[in-house]
């Protein structure tokens, strides 16, 4: 596919999947006006990230300002656009200056009165409440806005509630005060994140792509697994993987590694719902895959008090089982239909390739190392991005021009929309449980319905976070259930991180949840396959996703938490034989096709490790030792007979 084509695809893709990239085709001195704007916020952050950032509530609004112009520049009221529109737009524009540079100018006189909000205060509260409120139905459409409505009524009308959910009833003036004088709110945490530290690490996945990081890791992953088994979708695994690690969108990853890997799949054949699967599942899982991860990776850091680098050594094993699983369910599907992998003469040399362009691993390598030695995120991400641009200096090829360096600014500010507008919305909820308990009430009833019961607790949690994230993105999903389920998790003695890492992987998996896996639907998009079968094998590949929290909830040392490396390295490989059980039962094939009741024996070998323990370990492995066995006396019998 020519590069031009390949470009137009994904941009339509995005945009038919993706509401948040659903914006205007903006020219002339809009155009200019817009990457002034994008690159001004980006070039602000990378100055506040060397030189320190103006308190935590200022810092926060600068960073609201910023993405609500961009988006009532990018994203029209409704898909019919007139010019009673845009100026109704320019309107909004100015409005949503007004309230950071009125505690800019005004901060001092906001403290001396805390708790006593005069007209202006309250006005403009009511102002960015409005203001976030539209810029989230514009980008995400009407369910997180009327959520969040809710809550807002929630916390007026209380007292009328009766039961565990009623409270005293808050007045709007102590509601609007809340949400936007303190860091409790709109200003909260979720918004301290974007402004903190994803931003940056936006930036730095725009840089490495326009230094040509893409590329090379599509074609690493090629030279790694072009030629095994079932080639093409090993590659689709590994590259989405890479790529997903950096951009933590599990759309943006199907439509910008998928355009590639899903016609290599279905040239060696692979069926287009199949191939789509394989690109869904697998970009879904960049999200859980260090160095860089998801959004909810730097919330969670946030909201649990720990180092962003615990987050990621905890999320490496699990990561690892997640990618195990698939790239054994694609090899398992092509031992089983005998799909070749790529010609020799269409995959690069390894070693040639690593020779040629190893040193664009440089900024992840600094990345990485910096954030082990103990710097904070934004620090390590702020020169990973001035290493992107040096070590693209070193051959013409990559080399990022300033037209690059421009574009790559205006990309990084233009991607982080699709996150801040939710996590500013999602700051209203947050602010409202805060405020009423409402999350302590919901963990209480959570633990009552399931009579004290820890699989129970666990899934409820679950339902409730893949029903979330049916409607919304993984962000404003995370963060609800966490607020709301992990205290419950908690309260069963769950550690902090296994419940906050149970609710971010559920929350995750509603990408290739059907009926509304939009990852799987993106995917489908490109392979010409059936929407709903996609979303089906999605959904299979990735069942791996549904069975690994339950396995670091009751084996917290797959997180590393209070363990050994000994304690660690048993319960991998444990974990790691019963995943692969797992992918023989889904895919009915391990040495041979399984029958029923061998696909039913791995299940249960499956689900028996789970759970820590000499005697379930040793039933999961006599369990998948018995069905090897009856599959190789099969394999054995028919051998003799074909040599009759």
């Amino acid at each position: 596919m020519k590069k031009k084509n390949r470009e137009e695809l994904i941009e339509s893709t995005i945009k038919k999947y993706d509401r948040s990239e659903r914006t205007r085709d903006l020219t002339g001195l809009l155009k200019i006006l817009l990457t002034f704007i994008a690159v001004g916020m980006s070039l602000y952050h990378l100055y506040t990230a060397r030189y320190g950032t103006p308190i935590a509530i200022i810092h926060r609004s600068i960073h609201v300002s910023f993405i609500l112009v961009m988006v009532f520049l990018l994203y029209p009221p409704f898909r019919k656009n007139n010019v009673l529109f845009r100026i109704i737009d320019g309107i909004l524009i100015i409005l949503s200056i007004i309230p950071s540079c009125y505690l800019i100018t005004q901060y001092k006189e906001i403290v001396l009165r805390a708790g006593m909000p005069n007209k202006t205060d309250l006005i403009l509260a009511g102002l960015i409440i409005l203001l976030v409120l539209e810029a989230a139905r514009r980008v995400m459409g009407w369910v997180l806005p009327a959520l969040s409505i809710l809550f807002l009524l929630y916390g007026y009308y209380g007292s009328y509630f009766i039961g565990r959910l009623s409270h005293r009833g808050f007045s709007f003036d102590e509601i609007f005060e809340y949400m936007y004088l303190t860091t409790e709110g709109i200003y909260g945490v979720p918004i301290g994140v974007s402004a903190q530290y994803l931003i940056l690490f936006i930036l730095f996945g725009a840089f490495l792509l326009k230094s040509g990081v893409g590329d090379f890791f599509n074609d690493l992953a090629i030279a790694i697994a072009g030629q095994s088994k079932g080639g093409p979708a090993q590659v689709a695994v590994i590259s989405s993987g890479f790529m997903g690690s950096i951009n933590g969108s599990a759309v943006a990853n199907v439509v910008t590694t998928g355009t590639f890997t899903i016609p290599l799949m279905k040239r060696i054949g692979y069926s287009p719902e199949f191939a789509g699967g394989v690109e869904a599942a697998a970009s879904c899982g960049g999200q859980i895959l260090p160095p860089v991860m998801g959004a909810a990776a730097f919330i969670m850091a946030e909201t649990l008090g720990i180092k962003y680098v615990n987050i990621m050594y905890a999320a490496i094993i699990p990561a690892l089982l997640y990618y195990g699983s698939a790239l054994t369910m694609v090899y398992l599907r092509a031992s089983h239909r005998n799909l070749r992998g790529l010609d020799q003469s269409e995959v690069p040399n390894l070693w040639v390739l690593i020779k040629k362009k190893f040193y664009l691993f440089t900024p992840m390598v600094v990345l990485v190392y910096l954030l082990v030695r103990g710097y904070t995120p934004t620090y390590a991400a702020f020169f990973a991005i001035i290493t992107s641009v040096l070590v693209s200096w070193i051959k013409p090829e990559t080399r990022m021009t300033p037209k690059k360096i421009i574009e790559a600014l205006e990309m990084g500010a233009r991607n982080t929309i699709s996150v801040a507008v939710p996590c500013a919305v999602v700051g209203i909820i947050v602010g409202i449980s805060t405020l009423t308990g409402f999350g302590s009430k919901i963990a209480g009833s959570i633990i009552s319905w399931s009579g004290g019961s820890l699989f129970l607790t666990l899934f409820f949690t679950m339902i409730a976070c893949i029903v979330l994230g049916l409607g919304m993105p993984s962000i404003p999903a995370y963060i609800l259930t966490a607020t709301m389920a992990a205290p419950a998790l908690a309260r069963m003695g769950v550690p902090p991180l296994a419940s906050h890492f149970f609710v971010f992987y559920f929350a995750m998996m509603a990408n290739v949840t059907p009926p509304v896996a939009l990852a799987a639907f993106a995917a489908s998009g490109i392979s010409g396959g059936d929407i709903n079968k996609t979303g089906y094998e999605a959904f299979k590949l990735a069942l791996a996703g549904f069975l690994i929290p339950y396995m670091f909830v009751y084996s917290p040392a797959l997180l590393g938490i209070e363990t050994t490396f000994g304690g660690i390295l048993v319960v991998a490989i444990t974990a790691m034989i019963g995943v692969i059980a797992l992918a023989g039962a889904v895919e009915g094939y391990l040495l041979i096709e399984a029958k029923l009741y061998q696909r039913l024996i791995l299940l249960a070998a499956a689900f028996t490790l789970i759970k820590p323990g000499g005697m379930t370990d040793i039933i999961g492995f006599l369990l998948i030792g018995i069905v090897i066995v009856l599959q190789l006396v099969t394999k054995r019998s028919s051998n003799k007979s074909n040599s009759l």
